[in-house]
């Protein structure tokens, strides 16, 4: 029972900072997307593209969805969905051989 608990409270953490990961790649693309705007220095592609393959794919999509942002470039809308799908595989391995 204690190995349970112990699996169940460190997946816990896990889903914590997965979301919050999600929400700072949310942020990150409304970020670039007002500097843009007021014509300010922006983030670079390379980092708005990392964070979505390091876990932040499903916050990077909505963000870009959301704030109308790197929509129509082909490079985001190819890569944003592979990031996606990378999460989703290594999420699985995680849960399948860790838990």
């Amino acid at each position: 029972m204690l190995l349970l608990e112990y699996i169940s409270r460190y997946f816990e953490i896990f889903v914590l900072i997965y979301l919050f990961w999600n929400v700072v790649t949310f942020l990150l693309m409304g970020i670039d997307k007002y500097k843009s705007i007021k014509g300010y220095y922006r983030v670079k592609e390379y980092t708005l593209i990392m964070t979505a393959f390091l876990l932040g794919g499903i916050g990077a999509f909505a963000g870009s969805l959301f704030f109308k942002h790197k929509t129509s470039k082909l490079k985001f809308r190819v890569l944003l969905p592979l990031a996606i799908i990378v999460n989703l595989v290594v999420i699985g391995s995680f849960v399948k051989y860790v838990l």
